[in-house]
Formats: C-alpha cells, structure tokens, sequence
C-alpha cells in the first residue's frame, strides 16, 4: 500500500464531505484534535482550507471479489479504485479505508489508491477455463467513476476487456462521467451483457453539494440516465441512502423524475452508519442542519431498533419499525405509479467470442 506521509490539515476543509479525520479502529494510539483547536483553526480560517486528492499505485494480484451477502442480487464485484473523492458523508464504505492504516474520514476522499492493472488482471480472471461467467458487478464499494477516473480509465479499460470477452457487467454510478463510455456500453448492450444504475438521492442541489460534495449534480445524473437509456441499456436508479427527515420527503418528485428520464425500475436503501461513520455523520449533521439535528437522529434510532446501525442481513437495507415501513409503502407506491418497477432484462450469459486460428505456414497437399 502507498504511504501518504504529508499531514492533513486539522481544522474546517472545503468541498469535503468529512469534517473529521477520526483515528483509525484498528490502531492501538489514535490521535485526535480537541474542539478548542478546530474553533481556533476555524476563526483563522473561516472558509476552510483546501485539500487536494492524492491518488496512490495499488498492487493488488487479485481484482475480483466474491460477494456472500444473502441480501444483494450480485456475485461479484471489481473496485477500480480504494478510497472514493465524491465525499459521500453517508458512504458506507468508508471503513474499508482503515484496513490500508489511514482515516475513514479525510483519508477515505483524499487518500485515494487507483489499481492500474485492474484490466490486465480482470481478462486473467476472466479466460480462466473454471471461470463460468457470471456478472461482474462494477462497483460494489466505491464509485468506478470518480473524478480521478477522468484521468485514469482504468474503468473504461475494463469495459473493454468485458467487451472484447463477452463478459456480463452491471455499473452503478453518481457520475456523469459514465456518458464518457457510451460507446462501449452501446457495444455490450448489442450482445446484452450490460446493465447500469444511477444513484440520485436528492433532486437538490443544494442538499447534493452538502451530501455529496464531489459528485454529479443531480441535473447531471438525470442527464446521464437520459442519455444512457436512449441506446437502450437497461438504467435503474437507486435511491441510496434514504435518510429520515432529510430526503424522505422526496421519493415521489425523484421517481417521477427517474421514470420521465426513461429509467425502468428503482430501488433504495435506508441509511446505512456502521462503525465510526456514525461520529462522521452525526457531526455532518450537527453542522449542517443544528434544528433537526437531534430530530433526524431520533429517526434513525427508530428505524435501527433505539441503535444508530443494525447489521443484520435483510434488515439492514431497510430497517425496522413503523417509519421503515412508511418509508417502504411509500416507495413501493410510487414506483408503481410511476412505472420504474419492470423487470430488467436478464444478461446473456458468457459466450467467449470466436477466436480465428493463425494461418497455417504448411504448404497445401493441392499446392492450392
């Protein structure tokens, strides 16, 4: 793993999700700044300070990941990169980060390691004789097309190789940036081996900018979805996460705008706060909306069993609780009306392509 040896700075950081760098779990001494500090820092600087993104080589020899969960509708997953510089505060994958020695905090969006040799290893994976071909999920923890994918194309580069070897893919993505690859997507969707999934949690913008600091506007993922339907690959949109007292309220107005964008089913999860992205977000929170703050996580509380995270499979999609249900009625609802509750087409399974034998250099019997 890449070691980033310079300081994050310590007090209030601009365009980030995270407000707080907390000390990673698994470390016996843990460092972390005293709330005088950060007043002090904030005074000085009362715009915040800027971060820039770093983004470290991973060495990673495997590049495909089995998937367990009894709960998801996927087997596989490939993660381009570790780290995500969207800045989701909600991001429940944030505490990936800490098994690479850095923060789920501040590291998680700024830290970032790209695995370069992703494409070369995922065609390996792929042309193994005991592999047999199912979809290969693009991403299953971060965003495949983050900002330093523009640079990068480390996802497009394995777009292709599943183009080239016929290998089912499904995206899901807050990104734009994936109307990049419409070409490639266009070719899968010839041999039916591609599905894609925007996540729109908000029709906001302003909301977006606080939830989500470094992704597509929500006008721009509508865009995405628009663009990407109109060739006819299968899109989705995932409400995820839906947060009590804060988006809730927008189910319909995001639907209805999912369905007139020519997505054909939604989905959503309820949030989702394991390990130390309750303190992210609940300082997130505190910070940004004071006069619900405690509203909002009486919510949570309720929909968690009195917790603020409840990791049991099946339950931790949707929660438990009246307002779970509410939430989940009023979802069902509304994709029905709106008609993004169809069946996606299934995927073709794998067929490898035909492959032309190199001509022979042997001299013909006939001489023809």
């Amino acid at each position: 793993m890449p070691e980033f040896r310079d300081a994050l700075p310590t007090g209030p950081v601009r365009g980030r999700g995270a407000g707080l760098n907390p000390g990673n779990r698994f470390e016996s001494v843990r460092l972390h700044v005293l709330g005088e500090h950060l007043d002090s820092v904030a005074s000085d600087c009362p715009n915040g300070v800027q971060v820039s993104t770093r983004a470290g080589r991973d060495a990673s020899r495997s590049i495909v990941n089995r998937v367990d969960s009894p709960d998801l509708k996927l087997g596989w997953t490939l993660n381009p990169y570790r780290g995500c510089e969207h800045g989701c505060i909600y991001c429940y994958a944030r505490p990936t980060h800490e098994y690479l020695g850095m923060s789920c905090g501040l590291d998680f969006e700024t830290r970032l390691v790209a695995k370069h040799d992703a494409p070369e290893l995922l065609r390996r994976w792929i042309e193994r004789p005991s592999w047999c071909g199912e979809p290969i999920m693009l991403s299953g923890v971060t965003d495949p097309y983050q900002p330093v994918e523009s640079e990068l194309e480390i996802t497009r580069r394995c777009l292709i190789v599943c183009l080239e070897t016929r290998q089912p893919v499904t995206i899901i993505t807050k990104s734009r940036l994936i109307l990049r690859d419409l070409d490639v997507l266009e070719d899968l969707h010839r041999h039916e081996l591609v599905h894609v999934a925007l996540s729109i949690t908000t029709l906001d913008s302003s909301l977006a900018a606080r939830m989500e600091p470094r992704a597509s506007s929500p006008s721009a993922r509508l865009d995405a979805v628009a663009k990407v339907a109109a060739t006819g690959v299968p899109v989705s949109v995932m409400m995820a996460p839906i947060i009590p007292a804060i988006n809730d309220h927008e189910i319909p107005s995001v639907l209805k705008a999912a369905s007139e964008t020519g997505a054909r089913r939604a989905g959503y999860v309820l949030l989702r706060l394991p390990y130390q992205i309750k303190d992210l977000f609940l300082d997130w929170l505190r910070r940004h909306f004071p006069d619900r703050a405690a509203k909002v996580e009486s919510f949570i509380r309720e929909s968690r069993g009195g917790e603020l995270y409840d990791p049991r499979f099946f339950t931790r999609q949707r929660g438990v609780g009246p307002r779970a249900r509410q939430i989940h009625e009023t979802f069902t609802l509304f994709a029905r009306r709106f008609g993004v509750d169809q069946e996606v087409p299934p995927l073709r399974p794998r067929i490898p392509p035909p492959t032309t034998p190199p001509p022979s250099s042997q001299l013909s019997l006939f001489g023809t």
